[in-house]
């Protein structure tokens, strides 16, 4: 088994990597850092000439509806015996408990841009006006002005912040908490909508839960890791409970009526968040956030991310800001399809940075054509290893 390939098995979920060996070992060297081989909901002939095409008695690869123990040998390890894909603190039980992400390479990380995609339809405009609706609040309410620094200021750091110029550490850190406790809402709305409609209508999802429960699951990793630099307060933690509930509410009723709308929301919202961590990143860099310089990644984030034994915090924020750029990417793409009959495109794999980080989705037409493409791989791939 080559290199690549071991590489790719290691990063990704276990029904990743059913799909991975079953694609054999040639197509290992196709497979990017961001690229992660899965079973499409939807396997068996492919149709490649539309994205509604799908039949409930399709014939299924193993791996197709879930990684079964009887897919791989039986593990050796017990359950407190450390391994190299943990996402917990080496005093705690560990295992490979997280769902598909990306682990990115320094290309990937740097590639990343802040792009805004223009609101065209009424739909498409409501949920543009809410989410800066949401930003002017949220500026007011945690005081972030970032206003622009005078081109010839020789202002020092302290004086930058106490003229609202820049954000110290605290700050940036409960904007970036409370950011991270509302971003981990809508995945896992969606997904829950998504599949009490499956139980109800007795029909398949056409792949998206997956992705929308990846997303979640992202968000709440993001939340995990900033934690580890601050212990919130409890006022804190009752403005976290009072805009989750209501923020839960409203969303899981606007998801009722328009999935569409709620999709592009997140995408615009996503667009914010990497202006945000854009701007951190320019502080850091720029010597204007001191105490974030130079202080070490924390191992939650070393392990999740497959960083290097040095990483530093600013390792983490470029790592956080490319899965914010994944989701504005994703998100604009699946507003852009039908909700109802179109298949996620993003089932079998996704596009590395180079592509999410310099784009605002795909059409519909582009979907499509990825989803013919994912499946002549796949296809090549199983003819390669008979």
């Amino acid at each position: 088994m080559s290199s690549m390939l071991r590489t790719a098995l290691v990063c990704a979920t276990p029904v990743c990597r059913v799909g991975i060996l079953h694609s054999g070992s040639k197509l290992a060297p196709k497979l990017g850092t961001t690229f992660a081989t899965r079973a499409l909901i939807h396997s068996g002939q492919p149709n490649n000439n539309s994205l509604t095409g799908k039949r409930i008695n399709e014939e299924s690869v193993t791996g197709t509806e879930g990684f079964h123990t009887k897919d791989s040998a039986t593990s050796k390890q017990g359950l407190t015996t450390p391994d190299a894909v943990s996402t917990l603190p080496p005093t705690i039980v560990r295992g490979d408990w997280v769902l598909f992400h990306p682990v990115y390479s320094q290309e990937e990380i740097k590639a990343v841009e802040v792009l805004q995609r223009e609101a065209k339809t009424i739909s498409d405009k409501i949920a543009c006006n809410l989410v800066k609706l949401t930003r002017w609040g949220f500026d007011l309410v945690s005081g972030y002005k970032h206003k622009p620094i005078p081109a010839d200021s020789k202002m020092s750091v302290e004086e930058l912040r106490k003229g609202g110029y820049i954000l110290d550490e605290k700050a940036w850190l409960s904007r970036i908490l409370f950011l991270e406790t509302v971003a981990g809402v809508p995945g896992m709305v969606a997904a829950m909508l998504r599949h009490l409609t499956s139980l109800r209508l007795m029909r398949r999802d056409s792949g998206w839960i997956h992705t929308l429960l990846e997303e979640a699951e992202n968000e709440r990793m993001h939340l995990m890791t900033f934690m580890t630099l601050r212990r919130p307060s409890l006022f804190f933690r009752g403005l976290v409970l009072g805009a989750q509930g209501v923020f839960f509410n409203l969303f899981f009723l606007s998801y009722i009526i328009s999935p569409r709308t709620c999709h592009r929301f997140v995408a615009y919202l996503e667009e914010e968040a990497v202006l945000t961590y854009t701007r951190c990143i320019q502080d850091i860099e720029s010597g204007r956030l001191p105490e974030w310089s130079n202080m070490p990644a924390p191992e939650i984030a070393k392990d999740y991310w497959r960083l290097d034994s040095g990483a530093k915090l600013l390792d983490v924020i470029y790592a956080v800001r490319s899965d914010e750029s994944t989701h504005r990417f994703v998100n604009h793409s699946l507003a852009n399809l039908n909700t109802e009959t179109d298949v996620n495109p993003f089932a079998l794999r996704e596009p590395d940075m180079l592509v999410k980080g310099r784009k605002l989705g795909f059409t519909r037409e582009e979907a499509e054509k990825y989803v013919v493409e994912s499946h002549e791989m796949l296809e090549h791939g199983k003819a390669d290893s008979k």
